[in-house]
């Protein structure tokens, strides 16, 4: 089994190619094992050119909440008086160190997403 790393975007669309001719392969099978390895090339290829950005802390939150059917008020808690989750969601006032812990706990919103806008307010990339 000849396996060549994938240096090129060139080398990417044929290794996907490859892997799409592959599909139907049996596990445990010389093809297989082929569409395994090809398959962690291509995911190691992508990690490195097309990184998956975290959304922003407000659509992060936006998200959690239809998923999980959150009101206003189940933020409160969490992020204080009404009015304050309201001007979190209208991007009208920052999301604290404090809420960000909270929203993390209490709604399982990962932190990188959360943390994300403080960096850039700081001149930081997140």
């Amino acid at each position: 089994m000849e396996i060549r790393p994938i240096k090129s975007e060139t080398d990417y669309n044929e290794t996907l190619k490859e892997i799409e001719s592959l599909m139907m392969a049996e596990v445990n099978s010389p093809e297989g094992d082929r569409l395994d390895v090809l398959v962690t090339l291509v995911e190691a290829y992508e990690r490195q050119h097309y990184p998956i950005d975290f959304p922003d802390p407000v659509e992060a939150i936006k998200f959690r909440m239809e998923q999980q059917g959150l009101t206003v008020e189940d933020l409160v808690p969490v992020i204080g008086r009404k009015n304050r989750v309201y001007e979190i969601l209208a991007r009208k006032r920052p999301l604290t160190l404090r809420m960000i812990e909270g929203l993390h706990d209490s709604f399982s919103i990962p932190a990188e997403s959360l943390l994300k806008h403080a960096a850039h307010r700081h001149g930081q990339v997140a």
